[in-house]
């Protein structure tokens, strides 16, 4: 049986949209269990003074366009099926995070394409300052979109219990104020 084009695109939506938000915890668990522990030897790059347009962490986030690439153009190619709309979603919604994260992480919150823009939103003036906090610290937070409630509640579980701040890169306890208040609206709780 054939799927419409209207069959399609719902199950490219129920697919890829998910996948999409999935992509950000993923994120995160490879950015505090990976990226900051065993290839910090690459990811620190993107902790110190860039110097030139380019840093070796680059490489670290065009680890899943190959994946996404391989998917959609399965989906384009392959014989005609649920499971081809399928894979086809699922390349689109991991290109969808990865544009999204390029264009926040990349282009707003370190300035390496022109998209100031988008602090007319609170909602990316709060994941700018999470990320800068992550920056300051090398802590939590971990991932950037769910940054500032990964945040905020990282600071209860601290005001719970003082020894629960999260790891830096060589896993230890991060340093005392790590979760200390940050400036402008970062950890401002929606």
């Amino acid at each position: 049986m054939a799927l419409t084009a209207l069959e399609k695109l719902g199950l490219w939506l129920a697919v890829g949209l998910p996948v999409a938000v999935a992509m950000e915890f993923w994120a995160r668990v490879l950015h505090g269990r990976i990226w900051h522990r065993w290839l910090w030897w690459m990811h620190v790059s993107h902790h110190v003074p860039r110097l030139g347009r380019f840093e070796l962490n680059d490489l670290l986030s065009g680890t899943h366009a190959p994946i996404a690439i391989v998917l959609i153009i399965y989906g384009c190619e392959a014989a005609p099926g649920v499971g081809r709309e399928i894979a086809f979603g699922i390349g689109c919604g991991m290109t969808l995070f990865g544009l999204s994260y390029l264009l926040v992480h990349d282009g707003l919150v370190h300035e390496r394409l022109p998209m100031k823009f988008f602090l007319r939103w609170r909602f990316f003036r709060r994941v700018r300052g999470a990320h800068l906090h992550h920056h300051r610290f090398h802590g939590v937070p971990y991932g950037l979109f769910f940054g500032p409630s990964e945040l905020a509640a990282a600071k209860a579980a601290r005001r719970n219990d003082p020894g629960v701040l999260g790891s830096n890169a060589q896993g230890d306890s991060a340093a005392p104020g790590a979760l200390a208040s940050v400036p402008c609206e970062s950890t401002e709780i929606a």
